[in-house]
């Protein structure tokens, strides 16, 4: 593995990765210029009561099939080899071990960032990486500054079109960033799968292959 690069990580639970979790990767890979991109789906999600439909196995091979082709951009089973719940503050914890000289941006939702405070040994994680909070083009980021004031000074707001300030921001910072992504759900996916109906326009097409020819979700 290198050292001294800008590594941004997405996880989560991959039931399946669709085209939200791409488009939303790509925008937050086109303001902070990542060397690598770490697609990471988790072992035992612990904001989930229920266990993920498709096995760990199958969950990093469709995201394996979805980055592929993408330079920069690969599957990572470090969570799945950790196994247990898969928290966020041991995955950066893991992965700073082995990389000490790069630095990390985890990429999350904007929904998932307002809740911030309940994740595990918050808020010690958010010295570990920056943190990518990525929303729907249109939507403010005002009830994210009112609802964490204790971390509005560190909050920079990223233009996809004009990516310096960015780039430029101090060790660690929370990058906002609005972005053009499709309204999918991995559960929507699941629902259209087990009824039989095509999958065109939610997952690649290498995925939806995979879908049918494993007849995951049936």
């Amino acid at each position: 593995m290198t050292t001294g690069s800008r590594i941004g990580l997405l996880g989560g639970t991959f039931d399946p990765i669709h085209l939200g979790h791409l488009a939303a990767a790509r925008a937050a890979d086109r303001v902070l210029r990542f060397d690598r991109l770490l697609f990471i789906p988790s072992n035992a999600p612990p904001h989930r009561p229920d266990s993920p439909r498709a096995s760990g196995y199958h969950r990093l091979r469709m995201t394996a099939l979805a980055v592929a082709g993408v330079p920069g951009w690969e599957a990572s089973d470090v969570e799945l080899a950790r196994g247990g719940a898969s928290y966020t503050f041991d995955t950066l914890t893991a992965l700073g071990e082995l990389e000490p000289a790069s630095q990390f941006f985890f990429i999350t939702g904007a929904d998932a960032f307002a809740e911030i405070a309940s994740w595990r040994r918050y808020p010690e994680l958010l010295e570990l990486a920056h943190f990518v909070v990525i929303a729907r083009t249109g939507t403010s980021f005002d009830r994210i500054r009112a609802r964490l004031p204790q971390l509005a000074v560190r909050m920079v707001a990223c233009d996809v079109g004009s990516p310096s300030a960015c780039l430029a921001a101090p060790f660690p910072s929370i990058f906002l960033i609005n972005a053009d992504t499709p309204d999918v759900s991995s559960t929507d996916v699941r629902r259209r799968a087990a009824a039989g109906e095509p999958l065109a326009g939610l997952v690649p097409d290498a995925v939806a292959g995979y879908i049918a020819e494993h007849q995951l979700y049936a």
